[in-house]
């Protein structure tokens, strides 16, 4: 009558992902959980959650996520639905889509960037509803 639903393991280990430093990986991640990559990835990362590359971190290849901070290397597309956070040490090479963007100073961002456009619709009861084109 008052069962809990049981929660799976990665529930109860706070759902992160983590490649530590000195590790290199070749071939595609795919994570339905946050990710923070301190090590070397060469290939596709597709999440529905957060990544993290780590000042030591660095990718090669596509980035799908929900929101990104970039503290280390990046080469190749990456599209972040919310925002991408490029910190001072970061360097971004290659071509950028984002709902929001925001660059530290000192970072070397060498890329196209495409930002989404959110749209306001009315609604009936006079609020306003936010959609991304």
């Amino acid at each position: 009558m008052f069962d809990k639903p049981q929660k799976s393991y990665t529930d109860l280990l706070g759902k992160t992902n983590r490649i530590v430093e000195g590790t290199s990986l070749e071939g595609n991640i795919v994570s339905q959980a946050d990710f923070r990559l301190d090590g070397h990835l060469i290939g596709n990362f597709t999440s529905t959650g957060r990544l993290v590359i780590g000042p030591a971190g660095s990718v090669t290849g596509d980035i799908i996520c929900k929101t990104a901070d970039i503290e280390g290397k990046f080469n190749g597309k990456i599209e972040v639905t919310d925002i991408l956070n490029i910190r001072s040490k970061a360097s971004i090479k290659g071509e950028a889509i984002v709902g929001k963007l925001s660059v530290e100073p000192g970072a070397d961002f060498s890329a196209s960037c495409v930002m989404r456009n959110l749209h306001k619709n009315p609604l009936t009861n006079g609020g306003s509803e936010e959609k991304i084109a």
